[in-house]
């Protein structure tokens, strides 16, 4: 049975570092499997869009995010690709809370569109096409497995 995790706050140091990748048989373990189970409960009980193994104080390239109702997991995560058109868009985060515990939210300038190789649950290989706000959701979620915030990415105008 699935367990709701507590999820780090910035500034944990734990926030900050760069993940390591995960070794298939890793994947394929019982504890990667139920760590997946646990990420995706929590992710949808705080209703994130989408929640980094590090915000939950793991530093491995796994990530959970929802792509309208369905809910994916991707593992050790590659952006191949990457459009030249850029948008500004607000974000917020699990991780960064304000003293009153709410979602701080600020305006990110990410690409349109990407592309991103992954590993699934049973550790096979796969790509996605996204533009928007699942191509947003996976830049955003990719820089935590990077020791990255949106925070420090905010825009200011040109």
């Amino acid at each position: 049975m699935s367990k709701l995790l507590p999820i780090l706050n910035h500034p944990n140091p734990i926030l900050r570092k760069i993940s390591r990748p995960l070794t298939l048989e890793e994947i394929r373990s019982p504890k990667i499997q139920s760590l997946i189970s646990d990420i995706e409960k929590t992710m949808i009980t705080k209703d994130g869009a989408g929640l980094a193994a590090p915000q939950i104080g793991e530093n491995i390239r796994l990530l959970v995010l929802r792509d309208g109702e369905r809910v994916m997991v991707i593992i050790n995560p590659q952006i191949t690709k990457k459009s030249w058109a850029r948008e500004v868009d607000e974000e917020g985060c699990l991780s960064v809370l304000d003293k009153a515990g709410n979602i701080i939210f600020g305006n990110v300038e990410r690409h349109k569109k990407i592309q991103c190789s992954y590993l699934d649950t049973k550790g096979k290989k796969q790509k996605i096409s996204a533009e928007n706000i699942l191509a947003r959701i996976i830049q955003h979620e990719t820089d935590h497995l990077n020791g990255i915030l949106f925070i420090d990415k905010l825009y200011h105008g040109k």
